[in-house]
């Protein structure tokens, strides 16, 4: 496996310390990955984005969907069940777990529902205003007129 030094990205950039961190989290982490429970992500629009969890088994209220440090992180914990049963086969695995999705800049949680056996959440990327592009009016005519500040020798 091969090992990446970021030093230098830190040292030639200002504001990229999230980018840094991500890809050292990429790169650093175990090759098998947890694949419980299974999710889809769905670019819907433009700006809008799905992520679908597949929680067979789990009621709403044991299902827990929080954004915090940049991330969405969804966990579940079964509630313990007050009969005993006697199984065949158990093939709907309800055991605990939790899964983080990093979100990019602007990435905004809009909500989350729960029906299926599916857990939607929904994202929306606001582009703040200040950060959209914006178009800048070239004047006409021959000269631009610039006023010159003399400096006042001491």
């Amino acid at each position: 496996m091969r090992t990446y030094d970021f030093a230098p990205l830190h040292r030639a950039t200002v504001g990229f310390d999230r980018i840094a961190d991500l890809m050292d989290r990429v790169l650093s982490a175990d090759v098998a990955q947890p694949t419980y429970p299974p999710y889809n992500i769905e670019k819907l629009d433009e700006n809008a984005y799905r992520i679908s969890v597949a929680v067979a088994g789990f009621a709403a209220d044991e299902l827990n969907v929080e954004v915090k440090d940049g991330a969405v992180i969804v966990s579940a914990r079964k509630a313990s069940e007050e009969t005993q049963k006697t199984y065949l086969h158990r093939g709907i695995a309800t055991r605990a777990f939790e899964r983080r999705f990093a979100l990019a800049d602007h990435v905004k949680v809009t909500g989350a529902t729960h029906a299926d056996g599916m857990l939607h959440i929904d994202l929306v990327r606001e582009v703040p205003e200040a950060l959209k592009p914006r178009r800048i009016e070239i004047a006409k005519g021959d000269t631009v007129e610039v006023k010159a500040v003399e400096k006042a020798e001491a």
